[in-house]
């Protein structure tokens, strides 16, 4: 059996903590054991993983850099735990991982795993971009950085990123769970009161600046004056009512009535289901977009920010507008609204058909555990 400790920022809900738990839940449980740290809390998916019966360490950092404390903590696991292969997640999850890499027996081999895009350094936080210039400067140490998307590599690689090997692996999905569901649809809209004959437009998505909520709300409400058919779903963590932001928005929008803010939700594969197109707004630093691929695996079209890979991902089977601008992103919009039903349609299907031929969890699973068994080799 080969022992990976993957060591992560947090387990709260984003797209690299869920590309971890899938990643072990679809493991080969006959080869593979996996082992997770998180330097800050247990979260929602390290709450899911050890239900799951997965060993999850917390180290509760409050700053997301090690104190001498942590480093203790950390040199003391990596002792225990005596892992075959250690996997870092997200910049300050690859520092830590380099760190324990320094005191497990054996010196394993290192993967660092990057899960956003880079469009420009000064867009990050001062101490963000102190861990992103550290990450490049240990990079040579690495033996492998995987990315997540093509332009994810060629940014990062530009500032500097080695590693002796780079490597793609896009997210996967789990095209059972996020499937075409009849069912699904007929319940949220009785849910939410809404007939049959509305579209349904979607952002899902937790409430942060590189999403830009803020624009996809101006493009509603510019949809909302020429379409009186269409309502506008939201949800994620901060997206509710009690946002003061969000509030203030809407109401200067004036979209209060055609407007949902569902919150956190546990059912994301029936609310995905539900649409009739979704969109993802973000305005920067995605790498590869989970709601994309989670729509197009429901059969819905997407209308996505030319971000990351957001662009290659949806092909020819949805729309793609320039990130931060409203405009645009309206007039996109009201061209997947306007056209035929059978049309959309079509171009869910094909969105479908590209998630199960290039996208599932499965391929993906296999990928990297054909990675590690290459480096132990």
């Amino acid at each position: 059996m080969i022992r990976i400790l993957h060591v992560i920022t947090d387990l709260g809900v984003g797209g690299a903590e869920a590309m971890l738990h899938k990643l072990i839940a679809h493991r080969d449980h006959q080869k593979f054991i996996h082992v997770v740290i998180s330097l800050m809390n247990l979260g929602v998916i390290g709450t899911r993983l050890q239900a799951e019966g997965i060993e999850v360490f917390t180290l509760d950092c409050r700053h997301r850099l090690p104190t001498w404390r942590t480093i203790r903590k950390l040199r003391d696991l990596a002792r225990q735990i005596r892992p075959d292969i250690i996997q870092g997640w997200m910049y300050h999850g690859n520092l830590a991982a380099w760190l324990v890499r320094q005191f497990a027996p054996g010196r394993p081999p290192l993967i660092w795993s990057i899960r956003q895009s880079l469009d420009r350094l000064s867009n990050e936080k001062w101490l963000t971009r102190g861990v992103i210039l550290a990450n490049a400067g240990l990079s040579r140490q690495v033996d492998v950085v995987a990315y997540n998307a093509q332009r994810s590599r060629e940014q990062h690689q530009a500032i500097g990123m080695s590693g002796k090997t780079s490597l793609v692996i896009a997210n996967g999905f789990d095209t059972n769970l996020f499937s075409p569901s009849p069912m699904a649809r007929a319940t949220i809209r009785a849910e939410l009161r809404i007939p049959d004959t509305v579209l349904l437009v979607g952002l899902i998505g937790r409430f942060h600046p590189m999403k830009d909520h803020h624009g996809f709300l101006q493009a509603a409400a510019e949809l909302v004056r020429h379409r009186d058919d269409v309502r506008f779903l939201m949800a994620g963590d901060g997206i509710d009512w009690k946002n003061p932001l969000l509030d203030k928005w809407i109401k200067q929008l004036k979209l209060a009535e055609n407007l949902y803010l569902l919150g956190r939700r546990d059912d994301i594969s029936h609310l995905t289901a539900a649409l009739d197109i979704a969109v993802s707004a973000s305005a920067r630093s995605e790498g590869f977009a989970n709601v994309i691929g989670e729509a197009m695996s429901c059969g819905v079209p997407c209308v996505v920010t030319d971000v990351g890979d957001s662009a290659w991902i949806v092909g020819d089977t949805g729309l793609v507008v320039p990130p931060a601008d409203p405009q645009k992103l309206a007039e996109a919009l009201r061209t997947m609204v306007t056209i035929a039903p059978e049309k959309r349609q079509q171009l869910g299907i094909l969105a479908r058909e590209r998630m199960l031929g290039e996208f599932s969890i499965q391929q993906i699973v296999t990928r990297f555990e054909a990675l590690y068994a290459a480096l132990i080799g």
